[in-house]
């Protein structure tokens, strides 16, 4: 047995930059188990050494130098061997653990065997000499293991220490509390992520942050350095399972030491989707097309036409982890070369035959009995559906549609399968309909609804999400891994304490619940449309039958998706995030300096930066209308549309030049703004990342700005609030939306006088004479407690630089008697969970709706109601507004209910009536999950006008409703669709 004092020579010591060791700290540290004061049995930390025996495996003698150096750098404590000790052992390969547990100080029997497992106990009299110890006893490697590092977090050691750069709270005592600690066994047995589209962040900083790969003509590959820290990041998450990144790249021969340093930190390894018998894809193109084929083939990655060639290669794979030792998942199956489906076809024949062949070649090896999977990635999942089964041993991996939500889950009629079922899932993704990689865009509501869903379904085997480079996917990742650890710790209800809890552990307690705050809000805001996404329209062409049509659902990647013209939509949602980035500006400033890198990349740059962006979109489509229009005010747009993407670019330039001193040159490179440039970019760009990195040019911000020659003399314009030449939208005093408005504006860059005058003394008009230099808005109201009942039009005319223009202002002043949601402008829209009455079994899901709540149907046969008070009758269309959910289940399709009154509910089939469950993935799947719910529509008869109660009936579970829309003849193209109606 030694101390870890003596792991200095294996494990160095930790540099701590002298501003984390004696910086103010955000806030005592507490946990469950560790504390900052003394008392009655409880064991001091500081100081007290770590020892461990040499005879564990070499992840566990590892880890105790990272434990020793933690509580060095938390502390500052010098270790003395005159102090109680930590122990750190292994059941079963630890001798000095087997003594304590011998002399019956320890009773391990509730742990021995699992899988994956830690206690924690202050041992009193545990050997010979030793009057206490605290004893940190593993099941297996990697239970000894995360219980080490668990103290590490319990201390105040954040997982993202590196990552982001989190100092540490200095505390002068650590006090361990008496009793036993346990963080259980996992609920999911592999859990871990995939680093994917790595370029071009990872792939530019990490071979000059760590030095370049060592495989000879391949500099660009990410060596042992690179992954030591990802894989000690994955150990203090609890993660054991890495797919290595794969673009350009080849694990195990980037650097031969790759794979041995895996082994060294006790993770097991996996490939992709598209690289089975443990070899990535990268290591074929490099043997077999871009050189000789060693293998005696034709150099192509085809089963049917090199199948020989093809064996031998799986088999060399699978000879090196057998050699190796390495403990691994191994992926069975083959896609098509580059990420695509196969080029021979999809017969069940031939995946049998690939299989069969994978499997001989295990069983040849030794390996047999290693743990296999099957992911059932894009194409691949017609296997399964065509009737397909792997070996029962096998694991069988549903993936989601890479934008968060399942394509399939197990059928509850079929017989277990030894193998089980697991789960890949997506944070980051590159594909259609477009490329999202810059900033975390996870809705963790919405993470936890789908991660519920697969465990609940039984999908417990192995879970990996793709995390793109790993770094700007913290909080979705720590979430994924926590709820895989221990679901029933995380019911929807404890989100927002997890959210603070994941504060808490790099920011402290005084700050945590402001920047959960933050967070929570941010990934509302962000789940709305991807960054990525803001200069795309998707549009369904209503003349076109969207199940038989691709080109009813049109694309404009010229076009914002917001509104301009109506409900004020552009500016809300702009607002909205200056408002947050507003609170992290304040926020910023109460953040000891010592943790502002951190507060840069944990929560300060995607908000600000995003929202900046948005600020650029808005003047940037308002630029291109204002052009059209001659307005005078168009080239100043312009301008402010190149200042704040000058802003944008200065953050970037501060993340890869000044953050963490220099630390992470050249991160912050991946194009957020250019896409959709055919011209530039070919054919690719609707949906792949622009070539170019993000520059100061005006040209990448694309569409282009417009400018535009503005005459001398004055020339008077007017626009309508709704984006009509002649009529403003309705005026009710039921109405939710904003005040409509008059814009008056100059053609030229002479000044001019103007004057707007009402028809009526009670419809009134803000500033309604003056000066318009560019442009004035004037606001125009009602008073109610005036204007007469009934529907009538006021005219208002506006006079100016010569010209009269007359609009019309449509008044509707119900006399009817209000009750529940009420119609104005045209529509009632109402928030899913603003019922008036619920039957059966329904669960709220906070923020999962793009506007609001949601609520998920857990049963059939339930139903929501609300009363609404209608102006008109007639024909009405009942928009259901959806979470874009697949049908996991094998029924003929995901299907709700809609009545109003009592009439017999007109069934949807969410599924035959977009075809959003087509697995080929779709233009109508593209737009529902660019725009994050999926809208169908019905239209129901309404006899009368007055009291009227809609109601919503569940008839599949997993259906999750966001919002209703009423239109009764109204409704104006939106993003988010009107706003609620008021209620009465």
């Amino acid at each position: 047995m030694r101390a870890a004092l003596a792991l200095v020579l294996v494990a160095p010591l930790l540099a701590v930059p002298a501003s984390s060791a004696s910086a103010s700290s955000p806030a005592d540290t507490t946990s469950d188990y560790v504390s900052t004061h003394p008392g009655p049995g409880r064991f001091p930390l500081a100081g007290a050494p770590v020892l461990v025996d040499d005879a564990d495996y070499p992840g566990v003698v590892r880890v105790a130098g990272d434990l020793r150096s933690d509580l060095h750098r938390v502390t500052s404590a010098e270790i003395s061997s005159k102090k109680d000790p930590i122990i750190v052992g292994t059941i079963g390969h630890s001798p000095t653990l087997a003594k304590i547990i011998a002399r019956g100080k320890i009773d391990v029997s509730s742990i021995q065997g699992k899988w994956e497992t830690t206690i924690e106990q202050v041992v009193e009299n545990p050997l010979p000499g030793v009057k206490r110890a605290f004893v940190i006893a593993g099941s297996d490697q990697r239970g000894t293991i995360y219980g080490a590092y668990d103290l590490s977090r319990n201390i105040g050691v954040s997982p993202w220490y590196f990552w982001d750069d989190v100092p540490v709270a200095h505390q002068d005592n650590l006090y361990v509390l008496p009793g036993r600690h346990s963080q259980g066994t996992p609920a999911v047995k592999y859990r871990g992520f995939f680093i994917n589209d790595e370029n071009p962040d990872t792939g530019t900083w990490a071979p000059a942050y760590f030095g370049p790969g060592k495989a000879p003509g391949y500099p660009g590959g990410l060596n042992a350095n690179y992954y030591a820290k990802v894989f000690e990041t994955m150990l203090r998450l609890k993660a054991n399972y890495l797919w290595p990144a794969v673009w350009g790249r080849a694990f195990a021969e980037d650097d031969p030491d790759n794979h041995a340093t895996a082994t060294r930190y006790g993770v097991v390894m996996g490939t992709s989707h598209e690289a089975p018998m443990m070899r990535g894809i990268e290591e074929w193109n490099r043997h077999a097309v871009n050189g000789t084929d060693p293998y005696g083939g034709n150099g192509m990655w085809s089963f049917r036409q090199n199948p020989d060639a093809i064996k031998a290669y799986w088999r060399d794979g699978a000879e090196r982890m057998r050699d190796q030792d390495i403990e691994g998942v191994i992926t069975l199956g083959m896609r098509g070369n580059g990420d695509v489906s196969l080029p021979d076809g999809d017969g069940i024949d031939l995946m049998s035959s690939i299989i069969d062949s994978q499997r001989a070649i295990l069983q040849e090896t030794g390996l047999i009995d290693r743990p296999q999977v099957q992911t059932l990635y894009k194409e691949v999942q017609r296997y399964w559906d065509k009737g397909y089964r792997p070996p029962d041993d096998v694991t069988v991996v549903f993936c989601d549609d890479n934008w968060g939500n399942m394509r399939k889950l197990p059928d509850p009629s079929l017989p277990p399968r030894s193998g089980g079922y697991g789960m890949y899932y997506h944070f980051d993704y590159v594909g259609g309909g477009r490329n999202y990689k810059w900033a975390d865009t996870a809705n963790l509501t919405n993470t936890w609804e789908q991660l519920h869903l697969a465990y609940t379904s039984g999908v417990n085997r192995l879970w990996v999400a793709n995390v793109g480079d790993l770094k700007n996917e913290e909080l979705p990742t720590q979430f994924f891994l926590d709820y895989a650890w221990n679901p029933s710790k995380w019911p929807v209800s404890k989100l927002g304490e997890w959210t603070r809890q994941f504060a808490e552990e790099s920011f402290g307690t005084r700050l945590a619940p402001a920047i959960a705050t933050i967070l929570d809000a941010y990934g509302h805001l962000q789940s709305r449309r991807k960054p990525e996404l803001l200069n795309r329209r998707i549009t369904v062409d209503p003349a076109k039958d969207i199940t038989t049509d691709s080109s009813a659902v049109v694309y404009d990647d010229q076009q914002t998706p917001f509104s301009l013209t109506d409900y004020g939509e552009m500016d809300r949602v702009t607002n909205d995030w200056l408002a947050l980035a507003a609170s992290a500006d304040h926020l910023r400033k109460q953040v000891p300096a010592a943790w502002q890198d951190a507060f840069y990349q944990l929560v300060y740059y995607q908000v600000k930066d995003t929202a900046i962006v948005y600020d650029l979109r808005r003047a940037e489509f308002t630029n291109i209308a204002y052009a059209a229009q001659g307005r005078a005010a168009t080239n100043a747009l312009a301008d402010r549309a190149e200042a704040l993407f000058a802003q944008d670019q200065a953050m970037s330039d501060h993340y890869n030049t000044v953050l963490a001193g220099g630390k992470w040159k050249d991160w912050q490179l991946q194009p957020k703004i250019g896409y959709g440039n055919v011209a530039r970019y070919g054919p690719n760009a609707p949906w792949q990342q622009p070539e170019l990195n993000n520059v100061a040019l005006p040209d990448e911000i694309f569409p282009y700005l417009q400018r535009i020659t503005v005459p001398a003399g004055p020339a008077m314009g007017v626009a309508l609030d709704g984006g009509s030449a002649t009529t403003l939208p309705s005026f009710s005093p039921w109405q939710s939306q904003a005040p409509q408005y008059i814009d008056v504006y100059n053609k030229g860059t002479t000044p001019f006088a103007y004057t707007i005058s009402s028809g009526a003394p009670w419809l009134r008009v803000s500033n309604a004479a003056g000066t318009v230099t560019d442009q004035i808005r004037a606001t125009v109201t009602v008073d109610w407690r005036h204007a007469p009942r009934g529907v009538r039009s006021v005219p208002i005319t506006i006079t100016g630089a010569g010209s009269t223009t007359t609009v019309q202002a449509p008044i509707s002043n119900p006399a009817l008697r209000p009750a529940g949601f009420l119609e104005a402008n045209g529509y009632v829209a109402i928030e899913a969970d603003h019922y008036s009455r619920r039957t059966g079994n329904w669960q709220l899901l906070p923020g999962i709706g793009r506007t609001g709540n949601g609520l998920a149907a857990l049963a059939s046969g339930g139903r929501l109601d609300y009363t609404m008070t209608l102006t008109t009758s007639g024909p009405v269309q009942v928009s259901a507004y959806l979470s874009p959910r697949n049908n996991v289940l094998p029924t003929d399709g995901l299907k709700y209910a809609v009545s109003i009154d009592g009439e017999t509910p007109q069934v949807v089939n969410v599924t035959t009536a977009t075809g959003a469950n087509d697995t080929t993935m779709n233009r109508q799947w593209e737009r529902n999950t660019s725009q994050n719910t999926n809208v169908t529509t019905t239209t129901h008869t309404v006899a009368a006008a007055g009291t009227h109660t809609l109601t919503f009936w569940s008839v599949d579970p997993t259906v999750i409703v966001q919002r209703l829309v009423v239109d009764t003849g109204g409704v104006k193209y939106s993003y988010l669709g009107p706003p609620e109606s008021r209620r009465a």
